[in-house]
């Protein structure tokens, strides 16, 4: 599969990366998968500039990474919605996630 690098495009898609790291609660990991799929997913769908969003579980903690149309766009979803997250997972994560931005500069996904 072909690197989609965006300066070849001459276009803006999916310019940011919020890396979000989970402690989940022991024996947690499928109540979590099923919170994030029923509860979060649809709300980030719903999110300006919201693009993509790949989330990774393991016994040890989960990873979610949600690519967005710009840095306003996730920094405006960082300030408004995710606390609203937060509360929903809460009760399958331990502790406070770790949240990561990146700029994103190359991909293979479409947007």
């Amino acid at each position: 599969m072909e690197t989609i690098r965006f300066k070849d495009w001459g276009v803006s898609l999916m310019q940011f990366a919020r890396n979000v790291h989970f402690q989940i609660k022991n024996g947690k990991e499928k109540e979590f998968s099923t919170v994030f799929e029923n509860e979060v997913l649809p709300i980030l769908r719903k999110q300006s500039g919201f693009q993509n969003e790949l989330t990774l579980v393991n016994p040890n903690g989960a990873v979610g990474i949600s690519l967005w149309n710009d840095r306003q766009s996730a920094e405006a979803y960082n300030t408004s919605t995710y606390p609203q997250i937060l509360e929903k997972l809460n009760p399958v994560i331990v502790g406070t996630p770790k949240v990561e931005t990146y700029d994103v500069t190359a991909t293979t996904l479409r947007a």
